[in-house]
């Protein structure tokens, strides 16, 4: 993990700049393609590359489970973490279909699923059978918080060397909005009341219960905000831990990363703050409807793509605004200058 950390490189403002020049040259008034323009001078920015590329994509699942399921804060029981991960194998779940759409490579990775997954189709990257019940115990040591950032890590690493040019990061695990909402909690600093919303459904009277367990449980972890590895294990969960892993590989090779939802970006805002470095390679796929995720995306000061009143995960909203990055790079590559195509510019003086 501490020499991917020591990769990450700065972005690139001057390749920003040249293609902020170059879209004023573009046969279009300037600034018309408004927040798309602002996105490929971001891509170059990121990449480092005057004309970005970001197909194919790469779809990363992690799977895991949580300890904190035995409090009943969750609609469903635990072992609908197994069954989904056999939905997303057998290519069923709302994340293939959406994969399929933009063509992207899709990989599922078991970090932590309680039981053991039968069946081919899924990357064995266990590194405990789920989490302890953070009420009672940590979720995991500082050891296994590392190993599954490295987890992410070895994922991203996968996705680029087969020609990935960009990531999308999703993930399963019932009760994984508790641990994030812990998380966010202690890293925001905000009360637990104002980061807790209804997860996959649950009710008003679920929703009070939620709220007092994970109170509960960060007055037992007595995790320091300072110490980011530290909250992650002591509070969080092994997925959240790869997909913050996966955040800084990608970051440390110049590849950018759409980020999903609330659970992704609670594990968006852990890789900032292990590496702030890291925030300049993310981009921001959706608003999801948690209450959470308006405070962890203004705490990295992020303006998301989507506001479709999504609150799936798995990579789902990420996989649906990937077509906008699509655009802003094609924009570039493909639409004529005003020399090329022969068309009058604008007279900036009338």
């Amino acid at each position: 993990m501490h020499a991917t950390l020591s990769r990450i490189p700065v972005p690139d403002l001057a390749a920003g700049k040249r293609v902020e020049r170059y879209l004023d040259t573009l046969t279009k008034p300037p600034g018309s393609l408004g927040r798309l323009e602002a996105l490929a001078v971001q891509l170059a920015t990121l990449t480092g590359a005057d004309f970005p590329r970001v197909s194919p994509p790469g779809v990363l699942v992690f799977a895991a489970d949580h300890g904190v399921a035995e409090e009943g804060v969750s609609a469903f029981p635990q072992e609908v973490t197994a069954q989904m991960v056999a939905n997303f194998v057998a290519g069923g779940a709302a994340i293939n279909v959406f994969a399929r759409q933009i063509d992207a490579r899709l990989e599922v990775i078991d970090v932590g699923v309680a039981g053991e997954l039968d069946g081919q189709g899924v990357v064995p990257a266990k590194v405990r059978a789920g989490t302890g019940n953070m009420t009672r115990v940590d979720a995991m040591s500082l050891d296994e918080a590392t190993r599954a950032i490295e987890v992410g890590i070895q994922a991203a690493d996968r996705a680029i060397t087969a020609g990935c040019r960009c990531l999308i990061v999703g993930e399963m695990g019932i009760a994984n909005t508790t641990a994030s909402s812990a998380l966010l909690a202690v890293l925001s600093g905000e009360p637990v009341s104002r980061v807790v919303g209804l997860g996959t459904g649950i009710d008003a009277t679920r929703l009070v219960h939620k709220q007092r367990v994970i109170e509960r449980a960060i007055a037992a972890r007595q995790a320091d905000p300072s110490q980011p590895i530290e909250v992650l294990a002591r509070l969080g969960g092994l997925e959240i831990a790869a997909m913050a892993g996966t955040y800084l590989g990608a970051a440390s090779q110049r590849i950018p990363v759409l980020v999903d939802g609330f659970i992704a970006t609670v594990a968006a805002l852990v890789a900032c703050r292990l590496s702030p470095s890291a925030r300049g390679y993310m981009i921001f796929g959706h608003r999801s409807c948690e209450p959470g995720h308006d405070i962890a995306l203004r705490s990295l000061d992020a303006t998301p793509l989507l506001d479709l009143d999504l609150r799936l995960g798995e990579g789902s909203g990420a996989a649906l605004a990937f077509p906008l990055l699509d655009a802003a790079t094609r924009m570039l590559s493909e639409m004529a200058t005003f020399s090329s195509a022969g068309v009058a510019g604008s007279d900036a003086r009338s």
